[in-house]
């Protein structure tokens, strides 16, 4: 069985930190939030895609860290002064053990924001039973077992019924409204009673810089 994390906390749009009995991995640092404060005292960095609100390069590049992700958001990163030595590409289907955590990387592709738009590649991270999905509702690994859903609420790409079903798909415990930096108080007030009441989740209403309890 995969071993949960230790301490889970959020951070400003799809951002959270997790740390693990050996180490602390950020994911999705982006422009959104402070992310040099995130950043600080990690041991690595998981992208889900390139896109500015789940990378601030110039930060992640700062850093020094170690960052895993696919190859468009890596060469975001590059682009911003990071030796390549350091940036290691991972598509669906990947292992890694970080932070004393299994991480499996799952997914391949962006959600639709319009057919007119090209889809860019995304993927998510089952981080022990924590799942961030990116921009996709991705499909966990065949029997995993999946404690937390961060669960995308707003975008150009989101229906809320969308992540109703996914959050009912995955089976998960709880979950917590992440990509929501374009919600008013009473948008995400609306998204968390939507989830609560469509799902059998409890759903943890997290502000940046919130511990979630595992």
């Amino acid at each position: 069985m995969a071993r949960m994390p230790i301490r889970l906390t959020r951070w400003a749009q799809s951002c959270v930190r997790i740390e693990g009995p050996d180490g602390a991995l950020v994911i999705d640092p982006g422009v959104y939030g402070e992310s040099a404060t995130v950043l600080a005292g990690a041991d690595g960095v998981l992208l889900t895609h390139d896109h500015v609100d789940h990378v601030d390069g110039p930060a992640v590049a700062a850093s020094g860290l170690p960052v895993w992700g696919p190859a468009a958001a890596l060469d975001v990163v590059a682009e911003a002064g990071a030796e390549r030595a350091r940036l290691h590409e991972v598509r669906g289907g990947d292992r890694l053990t970080l932070g004393g955590l299994d991480v499996q990387v799952v997914g391949e592709w962006h959600a639709v924001i319009h057919p007119d738009l090209p889809r860019g590649t995304n993927v998510g991270y089952l981080v022990g039973g924590v799942l961030h999905p990116g921009d996709a509702f991705v499909v966990p690994p065949s029997g995993a077992v999946v404690e937390v859903a961060l669960t995308p609420v707003s975008g150009p790409w989101l229906r809320m019924a969308d992540a109703v079903d996914w959050v009912r798909s995955v089976g998960a415990a709880r979950a917590v409204p992440i990509h929501d930096a374009w919600l008013s108080e009473a948008g995400l007030r609306s998204a968390g009673d939507w989830l609560a009441r469509l799902t059998s989740a409890t759903v943890v209403a997290a502000q940046p810089g919130e511990v979630v309890k595992l």
